[in-house]
């Protein structure tokens, strides 16, 4: 959530700059100014009457010690306490209204990052490693994956509806492989912490992070009198391990990855990737989340970033890193940088990872701070996450970048630990 004083103070500023977003401020921007003015006027006064009524209690002891009648003071202690009351309901309907016109508006770009109104205005950062020239006509994954027998869309559909796929034999074994690939580097060599997080999460911990209130159509709600959605992302529950706490300032960058399956209901994305496993509405997916200090954050996100390409690296598939632009960041997004992985079937780069600074936007929502060298004022933590990486999407990247003539798929050489030295999946 931005902050409602700051954008008073600076509602320029922050109008070009949700402008840049695409989005249309000024009504919000003007309620919140508003609001948080009415706010600044009712503290001030609330406080100056709660003193006084403080201070009427020694006058009414004084009194009767001195045999003064002190009945005025009383009556004006209780007309006090009317108007006192009645301030702190309109300090509360002011703060519930200003904080519900805050948690709509997304995230301010950074600085640094590109002005643009879609995915065509994002720039290239670096590329890694070169596509593969085959001597035949590589396959797409959904028709490799059932022609080797591992990988099963009409059955995922039988058992519960489109968008969902099973994982048989050296599919499934591949899947759980990239699963403990990915944790065991970043846990043994990159410093995250392993974390097995619930699966479902309240809508506090949604809040948290952004994806209630504005964007609920994309979850899946447990029915019933639950207060519980299955999570969208592991970042959810990671993120909020620590809401409504003050950490000491000398324990950051707090570091955590985590692999939870992912649920999300793609609203809005009908048509889209329909064929194979790029969008669906159950995939796994290993996290990589960071808490850290304001002056560190963006050094941070590029050691996430670097730490999620590593992955890349070792399983020697060519990908490219985007910055996005203002127009295709995230809801709570400061800053975005998006892999992308080359698929052979479809002649391009696809997004494999997401690694974004949000600064104090998720913080604030969640109200996570710190305490610099553990004393002295509390501030708001800035919170990083980053796909370390999407599983399906790195299964389809391995079949499609690593299969042979034949129809078989070499298995790449950092994986066969994990496939019990298994070189090669085959018919």
């Amino acid at each position: 959530m931005l902050d409602p004083a700051y954008i008073r103070d600076h509602v320029e500023e922050v109008r070009t700059g949700l402008r840049n977003r695409g989005l249309d401020s000024d009504k919000a921007l003007e309620e919140i100014a508003t609001l948080e003015t009415a706010r600044r006027r009712i503290i001030p006064e609330l406080e100056g009457l709660r003193r006084q009524q403080n201070a009427s209690g020694d006058q009414i002891a004084q009194a009767k010690r001195q045999g003064k009648d002190a009945t005025a003071i009383q009556e004006a202690n209780k007309a006090r306490t009317v108007q006192i009351k009645q301030l702190g309901f309109q300090l509360d309907s002011i703060e519930y209204q200003r904080t519900s016109a805050a948690m709509v508006l997304p995230n301010l770009p950074h600085a640094s990052v590109p002005v643009g109104k879609s995915a065509d205005d994002n720039v290239e950062v670096r590329r890694h490693g070169e596509p593969r020239t085959f001597d035949f006509q590589p396959q797409p994954h959904w028709d490799l994956g059932p022609a080797l027998g591992i990988i099963d869309f009409e059955r995922g559909a039988k058992l519960a509806g489109a968008r969902f796929t099973v994982l048989s034999g050296a599919g499934a074994r591949l899947s759980r492989a990239l699963i403990n690939f990915m944790l065991d580097l970043h846990t043994r060599e990159h410093g995250y912490r392993e974390v097995e997080p619930p699966f479902l999460v309240n809508s506090a911990a949604l809040t948290g992070t952004g994806q209630l209130p504005r964007f609920e159509q994309d979850l899946f709600k447990i029915a019933g009198e639950w207060d519980l959605y299955l999570v969208p992302t592991a970042e959810v529950p990671l993120t909020n391990l620590h809401r409504g706490e003050i950490l000491d300032g000398r324990e950051l960058p707090i570091r955590y990855t985590a692999y939870t399956p992912c649920f999300r209901s793609e609203a809005g994305s009908y048509g889209q990737d329909v064929r194979g496993l790029i969008r669906q509405h159950q995939f796994d997916k290993v996290e990589l989340v960071k808490l850290t200090t304001p002056e560190s954050s963006y050094d941070e996100l590029e050691s996430l970033t670097a730490n999620a390409e590593e992955v890349l690296k070792r399983l020697e598939l060519p990908y490219r890193t985007m910055l996005l632009a203002t127009g295709d960041m995230g809801f709570s997004a400061s800053k975005t940088y998006d892999i992308e992985v080359w698929l052979p079937s479809q002649k391009t780069y696809r997004e494999i990872s997401s690694c974004s600074n949000t600064e104090a936007f998720q913080a604030r929502r969640a109200n996570i701070k710190f305490r610099a060298a553990g004393t002295g004022r509390a501030e708001f933590v800035h919170a990083l996450n980053g796909s370390g990486l999407a599983v399906g999407r790195t299964l389809i990247a391995i079949l499609e970048n690593y299969q042979e003539k034949d129809g078989s798929v070499t298995i790449p050489t950092a994986l066969r630990p994990y496939m019990d030295g298994k070189e090669r999946i085959s018919k």
